[in-house]
């Protein structure tokens, strides 16, 4: 099988006053991304996971994963 990695793009906003945004915005940019990354991955997956699911039933052609 030949994969084809696509991407979503997700904006997080914050309030730069808050005392954790602040914290989080002083981590560096990579530190940042890998955060809320891996927060969103853990929080929406399992919720979409029944519907993936029921899209690669019967995927004869093509078969949708969540890259690692």
């Amino acid at each position: 099988m030949v994969k084809v990695e696509h991407s979503l793009k997700f904006v997080t906003e914050f309030d730069e006053t808050h005392p954790v945004a602040q914290r989080f915005l002083s981590l560096d940019n990579y530190s940042q991304i890998a955060m809320l990354e891996s927060m969103l991955k853990s929080l929406v997956l399992p919720a979409i996971q029944p519907a993936i699911d029921e899209i690669n039933e019967g995927g004869s052609y093509a078969i949708l994963k969540v890259a690692e």
